[in-house]
């Protein structure tokens, strides 16, 4: 899937299936739906789920626990936008395969 179908789904309301669990946790972000997102992520412990929840607490505020699950995800904090780094995650997983 491509980027822009990916954001266009977003605006249309219509989430495409077969999403990971990752990608459906930014897609809730996308929508402005924090709390659906990272009830999607939070009970996960894989490096892919840590740095989605990573991201979450970073756009929460919450930097100490943000800080937490970019280490558990073998990240750092970056020093870009929320959208640059939304933009990154969003990217990354859709080129991955089976995620």
């Amino acid at each position: 899937m491509q980027f822009e179908t990916f954001t266009a789904s977003i605006h249309d309301n219509n989430m495409p299936p077969g999403l990971s669990v990752y990608l459906q946790s930014l897609w809730y972000d996308g929508k402005d739906d924090w709390h659906k997102a990272h009830s999607l992520v939070d009970h996960l412990n894989d490096s892919t789920a840590c740095w989605v929840h990573a991201y979450l607490h970073r756009k929460e505020g919450d930097l100490g626990n943000a800080d937490y699950w970019y280490r558990r995800a073998g990240k750092t904090r970056p020093s870009v936008s929320l959208q640059q780094e939304w933009e990154t995650i969003v990217k990354a997983l859709l080129q991955w395969p089976n995620i």
